[in-house]
């Protein structure tokens, strides 16, 4: 059907149309009054505002933060169960024996009463976010203005305290956590502790490193000890063997008093004696007693000088003696200070053992003083931008929405029974009808009475005679 033959149909069957419209016109109106005067429905709302880029006064740092679904899982939050079970405590609607006879009523008192009040709640609670802003809407709708403003004011506290228990909850399970493991630490520490102080009773050690640094001190002097002994031993063993070779030319001999009186009476002796061979003879008892005397002094001589040189030899068996005492004395020294650097490390190990406890006690109990006044915290980033009063008039049913409804359903409702009846009693409207529906070829088209005026009746009557009388008749059966 074309839209011409749409229009030709709507005109010819106008009537119809317009009784479905009236009628389905008048009966939403009807209902929707009687409706409104039988159970009229009031909506209460109230606005808060989600600032999700407040900064933490705890921690410093800015809470939540502009994520793209961040305002979306404020909404989620706000239609949770948790949150209407909250305001459902908070207005003692569980209390309520109609409600509870009503719950009976509809699950035979299968289930719970809560999570079903909660359900039913839900139906009539709304929550719409901003689009271009951070508020949001808290809607509910009740028979009762009242109720449904009280209502809407306990669902937007309980969201609120809500709001504010999840941010609290994670800190205080973080305060549970590390306050349990703050006393592992912290046995940890006495642990490392004591066993740093049994360590260095056992090896005598002290908590500074004074005594390393006096064994260290020591260690060098025996260092410089022993070069100076070996020098001393050295010079010793070579003046041992320069006695051994030349004794007279030996600083010792040369030096000694007693060397020097003999060899000068042995220069006198000799000196008398050579005299008296010369003026007396060999066989002169003089001369005889002379030798006798130079023999005596040259013997003392003799003896006076080993004894001058053999000091060397004592001072060289004491140096030598000296020289393996420092040597054992630094060997000594040397694995004292060893043992004492080992026992250092270690001790300097569990030193390390304690500190790393210490930090990591300390850590904890940062964090525990962080986490306990987190947990503390009254402070939440929702604010109230306007709480719900009474509203005035009711909100459902609505005439002028209904009927604006109804005006466009009646519309539709019109034509869809206009075109069902068109199509069981099908008329020949137009002339695309007689080629269509007869499949013939259109002759003459009859002028309209209405356009032929009142002079043109007789002679519309007339042709319509002529033509009628010219068509073939139906035979009868």
């Amino acid at each position: 059907m074309s839209f011409s033959q749409l229009i030709t149909v709507l005109q010819a069957r106008w009537r119809l149309g317009l009784s479905i419209w009236l009628g389905t016109l008048v009966l939403v109106l009807c209902v929707s009054y009687a409706l409104l005067l039988l159970a009229p429905k009031y909506t209460a709302t109230a606005a808060v505002v989600v600032d999700g880029k407040s900064v933490d006064p705890i921690a410093g740092a800015i809470q939540g933060g502009m994520a793209p679904g961040y305002m979306a899982t404020e909404v989620d939050i706000a239609q949770s169960e948790r949150v209407i079970l909250r305001a459902i405590q908070a207005m003692h609607l569980t209390e309520n024996a109609e409600l509870r006879q009503n719950w009976l009523e509809s699950t035979m008192g299968r289930g719970s009463f809560e999570a079903w009040l909660a359900k039913v709640i839900l139906k009539k609670y709304t929550v719409l976010p901003s689009r271009e802003s951070n508020a949001m809407t808290l809607s509910y709708t009740a028979g009762d203005p009242a109720f449904a403003a009280d209502m809407t004011n306990a669902l937007m506290r309980a969201f609120i305290a809500t709001t504010l228990e999840l941010r609290v909850e994670p800190a205080k399970q973080y305060n549970t956590f590390f306050d349990e493991r703050s006393h592992q630490l912290r046995a940890a520490l006495e642990a490392a502790q004591n066993k740093l102080s049994a360590y260095q009773r056992e090896s005598g050690l002290l908590a500074t490193d004074e005594r390393f640094d006096v064994e260290n001190a020591r260690l060098a002097e025996l260092s410089s000890l022993l070069l100076t002994t070996q020098t001393a031993a050295a010079e010793a063993g070579g003046r041992q063997a320069e006695a051994g070779t030349s004794p007279r030319q030996m600083q010792e001999v040369v030096n000694s008093q007693l060397v020097a009186t003999l060899s000068t009476d042995l220069s006198r002796a000799q000196a008398r004696l050579q005299e008296l061979r010369t003026r007396i003879g060999d066989n002169h008892p003089s001369v005889i007693e002379a030798k006798s005397s130079v023999a005596e002094i040259t013997q003392r001589l003799a003896e006076a000088t080993n004894a001058a040189s053999g000091s060397v030899a004592v001072t060289n068996n004491v140096a030598r003696g000296r020289l393996e005492q420092v040597k054992l004395a630094l060997e000594q020294q040397r694995a004292r200070v060893l043992q004492l650097k080992a026992k250092r490390d270690e001790a300097s190990v569990l030193q390390r053992d304690v500190e790393n406890a210490q930090r990591a006690y300390d850590a904890v109990l940062a964090r525990i003083s962080q986490t306990d006044m987190e947990s503390q915290n009254r402070q939440t980033n929702v604010s109230v931008l306007q709480n719900a009063t009474q509203p005035p008039f009711p909100t459902s049913p609505r005439l002028l929405l209904n009927g604006a409804i109804a005006a466009v359903m009646g519309i539709l409702l019109a034509v869809g029974a206009i075109l069902w009846r068109e199509m069981s009693d099908r008329r020949m409207r137009t002339e695309d009808d007689v080629m269509l529906g007869l499949n013939q070829p259109l002759l003459i088209v009859l002028p309209r009475a209405a356009v032929a005026g009142r002079a043109g009746v007789s002679r519309l009557a007339k042709i319509k005679t002529r033509v009628l009388s010219g068509a073939p008749r139906t035979i009868a059966n």
